[in-house]
């Protein structure tokens, strides 16, 4: 399902003790827009994408996405739910029950999050298995699963909330290399369906290609941001400047 709904961050700040992680993070989005977010680790990336979908609460800011509007202050947790059946998210790390099958997987996060009857839940998921060329490992649990083919599940159940915002969370940095390409392929897929997608990621190459428009993050705020080509090839910040020999440098 193509999603309809703008998102709108208003001043997002997340202190973790002492440590400020996010600074006024403010940021739109439109609907069908594939936005990459770079930067050094420890950044905030993960932590903006958190908060968007309050894995992580926000110390202050508000969250729009399309009529619904979340302020940390105020948030119950209803709006704390109906947030999450339109933000859904894909880890680093698969985030995977490893006591439940692939179909399992994806039915638990569509009878939790969306409210569905388990026949409806099970007839999504397969159909969100045979989207992903996972079919044939409908009853397979997670241990008798490549990397690849896990997260590809984490991006299925992803896939099946039909949520207006799809975040990635660096989907491919825990994946030996070998199954990298088939994850940036079925997220080329999806992003060809002008999903929504806020995904943050180092791979460069990918982010060129699938990037509506690149940010740059650096100390818990957003230096610069543009389209790939102006970003990656003539960034104005040094700060972007200086990431980028960098990622050069080490070709990643």
């Amino acid at each position: 399902m193509t999603s309809h709904a703008g998102i709108s961050i208003n001043g997002l700040n997340k202190s973790f003790g002492e440590t400020s992680v996010l600074k006024d993070i403010s940021l739109d989005i439109a609907p069908g827009e594939r936005v990459v977010v770079i930067g050094p680790s420890g950044t905030g990336k993960s932590t903006l994408l958190r908060c968007l979908n309050y894995l992580d609460r926000p110390d202050s800011g508000t969250i729009r996405v399309g009529d619904l509007t979340v302020n940390p202050a105020k948030a119950s947790r209803s709006d704390i739910l109906a947030l999450r059946r339109r933000t859904s998210f894909v880890f680093q790390n698969y985030a995977l029950f490893a006591n439940k099958t692939a179909r399992q997987n994806i039915t638990q996060a569509l009878i939790t999050v969306k409210g569905q009857s388990k026949a409806d839940a099970q007839a999504r998921a397969d159909e969100i298995l045979r989207e992903t060329g996972l079919a044939d490992k409908a009853n397979s649990y997670p241990a008798a699963l490549s990397g690849g083919q896990q997260q590809r599940v984490g991006i299925g159940r992803a896939m099946a909330l039909d949520a207006d915002l799809m975040l990635f969370d660096e989907p491919t940095s825990a994946l030996d290399p070998e199954w990298v390409g088939e994850v940036l392929d079925l997220m080329r897929r999806v992003a060809e369906k002008r999903q929504t997608m806020l995904i943050v990621t180092h791979e460069m190459q990918f982010a060129r290609e699938i990037a509506d428009r690149i940010i740059f993050m650096s100390d818990g705020q957003i230096v610069e941001q543009g389209t790939p080509e102006k970003l990656l090839e003539t960034p104005q910040d040094p700060r972007t400047q200086a990431f980028l020999r960098r990622v050069a440098k080490t070709g990643s």
